[in-house]
């Protein structure tokens, strides 16, 4: 049962050796015009000095805690694990190299409150990986539902939040890639739909070498949560994944 002192929101983050940027994440999340919140960051066994400079900004900030996973389980495992720790009612999701404006959190939860929907998304702009931002800006639509996500990708993971009293409670598939997407259909699947804010609030950082900025093996990783996870049938994955290279391509564009 909720506790009158539990945060209205949980920030879920992810981190494995991710020193060159957390700082510069946490401090998008400090700087939020909406302070009602908790930043819970699950550490993956980075190798690199990320543990210290978390633990150095929950020690600035109570609102910011750290968990370890003993062993490297992938970011699934990590989300899931935020998750079952978090205390708010509504989940947004932060990765450890990303950005947020000042004003995310307090104008998407207007957003979600005045149209009284649970599962919104907005639009973001990508930014290079030295932070260099770009004109490319991802877009939304007014509305998505399963069928129609099955087929794009554009739903950011760090434009979304969820409202758990509407949604009940949500995990992400353990798999090692695209996770995120298995969740959002699989709230979608149920009948939900997810709601555009047509508000650019998020920077996306491209990292090199990140599975989202390797095409084909993204696509391969699209393939397998059409078939091992969504469990579509040869010939209807293969049409979703069509459109799905179409709608990304456009996307780029």
């Amino acid at each position: 049962m909720s506790n009158l002192m539990d945060p209205v929101v949980t920030i879920v983050t992810p981190s494995y050796n991710c020193s060159r940027f957390i700082k510069e994440t946490i401090a998008s999340v400090k700087a939020q015009t909406f302070t009602d919140w908790e930043m819970i960051i699950v550490d993956d066994c980075s190798s690199d000095n990320s543990c210290e400079i978390i633990e150095a900004e929950a020690a600035l900030d109570s609102r910011i805690k750290l968990h370890r996973l003993q062993k490297n389980s992938g970011a699934a495992v990590a989300r899931n694990t935020a998750m079952n720790m978090s205390r708010g009612r509504y989940l947004a999701f932060l990765d450890s190299d990303d950005l947020w404006l000042p004003t995310k959190l307090e104008l998407q939860l207007d957003f979600m409150r005045t149209q009284d929907v649970g599962f919104s998304f907005t639009s973001y702009r990508v930014m290079s990986e030295e932070g260099e931002l770009t004109e490319r800006v991802i877009g939304v639509v007014p509305s998505i539902n399963y069928d129609t996500l099955l087929k794009n990708t554009i739903i950011g993971c760090l434009t979304v939040m969820l409202d758990r009293h509407k949604l009940g409670q949500v995990q992400m598939p353990n798999i090692r890639a695209k996770q995120d997407t298995g969740m959002w259909l699989s709230i979608l699947k149920k009948g939900h739909l997810a709601y555009g804010l047509p508000v650019e609030l998020s920077y996306y950082r491209l990292v090199k070498g990140s599975i989202s900025n390797n095409k084909i093996k993204a696509v391969y990783k699209m393939w397998r949560l059409y078939r091992d996870v969504e469990k579509l049938n040869p010939f209807k994955a293969l049409w979703c994944l069509m459109n799905y290279v179409k709608n990304a391509v456009f996307k780029r564009l």
